[in-house]
């Protein structure tokens, strides 16, 4: 088997240093590996979800895995830019991830919602950490993932438009996991 190897070029973008263009780009490597568990996880939510409001919930995902799969294309050719190979390979993204695959399978809506709640915590939370990091470095990368994380946040208020009550209090409220936060659905 051959083993795949990216390379990194001898040139970044004008007005970044060498080390601060790879820097820029080694960091958007981990938004790579999270976008495209992202969006094989939506996919795999569309596939699973059954129950009440089934058809509302399957076909608002198909949307979001569009433009989670358009940020995928726009990070990957940033990296190249920046004159690093992206590496989408799902070796690499299970290597380099440091969170669990998805815990549910076929689950109700209101399961699945609780936990692609807690899914787009991590991936915002994350993508806000990246943009502290590189709005230090480089304005114009820092611009594509504030684009990003505004519509990731949008997603989230999607989810939590149907686990929220009157109040305001979420269903899944004080849940960490995936697993608790679709547990916690099941009480009501």
């Amino acid at each position: 088997m051959v083993s795949k190897t990216t390379s990194t070029a001898k040139f970044t973008v004008p007005g970044l240093s060498l080390a601060d263009g790879h820097q820029v780009a080694a960091t958007l490597q981990g938004r790579l590996h999270a976008l495209n568990d992202l969006q094989l996880t939506l996919k795999h939510a569309h596939w699973n979800v059954v129950g009440r409001d089934f058809i509302g919930v399957h076909t608002m995902l198909d949307p979001q895995i569009e433009l989670v799969r358009a940020m995928i294309d726009e990070t990957a050719e940033r990296i190249a830019t920046l004159g690093d190979s992206p590496n989408g390979l799902p070796g690499a993204l299970v290597r380099d991830r440091d969170w669990n695959d998805y815990a549910l399978g076929r689950a109700s809506t209101m399961e699945h919602l609780a936990a692609l709640d807690v899914v787009y915590e991590g991936v915002v939370s994350s993508h806000r950490d990246a943009i502290s990091v590189i709005g230090k470095l480089d304005p114009i990368t820092e611009d594509m993932l504030i684009g990003q994380t505004a519509k990731l946040e949008l997603f989230q208020w999607f989810m939590r438009a149907h686990l929220e009550n009157s109040g305001g209090t979420l269903l899944n409220a004080e849940t960490h996991t995936e697993k608790s936060a679709a547990a916690k659905t099941k009480k009501k």
